[in-house]
């Protein structure tokens, strides 16, 4: 007999673990299905792991720059092992607490792969082949997506990389390549740099972390290329092999010359595939879009009946955060809530390079494209009294108005701890702020947060410290 449920949620990532928890919590019997470790990817391999990385690589850095701050520090190294073990720590004690959460909120936990076998039906497959048969009248489909390999050379571990791959890494990259400058190519080239690597990130576009406002590209770009960094933009891979002494890659640059050049290691960060193969969705007739991933509507229901998708899976942005929310949202409708559907223009973004890279709405070229006048407000680090004390002066907030309405239609930072800070322009915007409120706003002092006012109030010409 199989065992039935109210909802079922396969994968358990941060949409997918969220989703059920918020099913029980609105009274559904709910199960999750994970076929390796609960959390999911984001968890045990990417967002917490990776910020366990960049915080060891952030305060070796610090460290190597003592004399900065008048200190003294004396012969100092990093023992990468002990690096990548401390990170592989903290996400095992993650992947505890969302075993603990699973329990507490008396949700079914069902390791295995899981596949659709009919509406409403799934079957998973332990690791010893076992098949056990659930049903639910909603299940939602939360499998998440994987790193795309680069075409004719697929990540082997040794020399080619993945995300995946770089934060256990066997050894310490003397020189690597980074093709990709989205936001997980861009963190690991700056962790391997700030651990001693030889960087080179090669991006497509004509700037790196094409999808952020071009001043925070523009200002990004100085400032890795003075960490060290070689930057290469409008740049294509003409060539590359790999084999067991390292990587061989001819590169054609913007001014049209083509380079050789050998790396240690490389990895590939150029974007991501869904995780759809075998899971019975093409039998239920699942719609999907030219990019394979699944097309739902603003409550998360796809095409068929009872079916719900959230997360990597479904359309971008590919953000943790963002599938959380969904999960919710799914939930919430399965349960008959109502719930409201999420504007994307709401949804912050994050990238933990250092300098750390946040924002939420529209750039300035986006928003002259869709039509609006704008009026722009810029604001200078150096130009802020804790930013000073902390001895991070570069950087800068930049706010994006509708000149007619005074709506924020975008904020995009570049600093210290703006991923921290990012968060208060997302909640202004959901509550439809105008320029008004946040100039009317009290900022404490001294905070780095006083940028964002300034911003604010650059925008129409009020700026008290610049």
């Amino acid at each position: 007999m199989a065992e039935t449920y109210d909802v079922i949620v396969l994968g358990s990532g941060p949409g997918g673990y969220v989703a059920a928890i918020r099913a029980s919590q609105l009274g559904l019997k709910t199960a999750i299905v994970e076929r390796e470790l609960l959390g999911g990817i984001c968890l045990n391999w990417g967002c917490i792991p990776t910020k366990a990385l960049l915080r060891s690589a952030e305060i070796f850095h610090f460290m190597q720059h003592a004399k900065d701050y008048g200190l003294a520090a004396e012969k100092i190294s990093a023992d990468l092992d002990a690096v990548v073990k401390r990170s592989r720590g903290v996400a095992k004690q993650l992947n505890q607490g969302v075993t603990h959460l699973m329990k507490k909120n008396k949700i079914a936990v069902h390791m295995g792969t899981g596949k659709l076998t009919g509406k409403g039906k799934l079957t998973v497959t332990d690791k010893d082949g076992k098949a056990t048969e659930l049903t639910a009248r909603n299940i939602i489909v939360a499998t998440g997506a994987r790193a795309r390999d680069l075409p004719g050379l697929p990540a082997d571990g040794k020399r080619v990389w993945t995300y995946r791959h770089a934060m256990t890494p066997s050894e310490m990259p003397s020189k690597l390549l980074v093709i990709g400058s989205g936001a997980i190519g861009i963190e690991f080239a700056s962790f391997y740099n700030d651990m001693g690597a030889e960087v080179t990130v090669v991006e497509m576009m004509d700037r790196i972390v094409p999808v952020e406002d071009a001043d925070i590209s523009a200002h990004l770009e100085k400032a890795l290329k003075k960490q060290g960094m070689n930057i290469m933009t409008s740049a294509r891979i003409d060539k590359i092999e790999a084999d067991a002494n390292g990587v061989k890659a001819t590169i054609t640059g913007k001014d049209g010359k083509a380079v050789a050049g050998e790396y240690s290691h490389v990895i590939v960060a150029i974007g991501i595939v869904p995780n759809t193969e075998d899971l019975g969705l093409k039998e239920l007739g699942v719609e999907v879009n030219d990019r394979g991933f699944l097309v739902t509507g603003p409550d998360c229901k796809t095409n068929v009946e009872g079916l719900w998708a959230i997360g990597d899976i479904t359309a971008p942005p590919w953000l943790a955060h963002k599938a959380s929310h969904e999960g919710v949202i799914a939930a919430e409708a399965i349960a008959g809530k109502h719930p409201h559907a999420m504007d994307p223009r709401n949804i912050p973004g994050c990238t933990y390079c250092h300098p750390q890279i946040a924002s939420v709405g529209l750039t300035e070229a986006k928003a002259k494209e869709a039509g609006y006048e704008v009026k722009v407000g810029n604001f200078p680090f150096i130009g802020n009294g804790k930013a000073i004390a902390l001895g991070e002066p570069e950087g800068f907030v930049k706010t994006v108005f509708d000149a007619k309405t005074g709506e924020l239609l975008g904020a995009h930072m570049i600093g210290a701890e703006v991923t921290e800070m990012i968060q208060g322009y997302t909640i202004g915007k959901t509550l439809e702020t105008t320029e008004a409120e946040l100039m009317e706003t009290v900022f404490p002092h001294p905070t780095i947060s006083e940028t964002m006012h300034e911003a604010v109030l650059a925008a129409y010409g009020r700026q008290l410290h610049m």
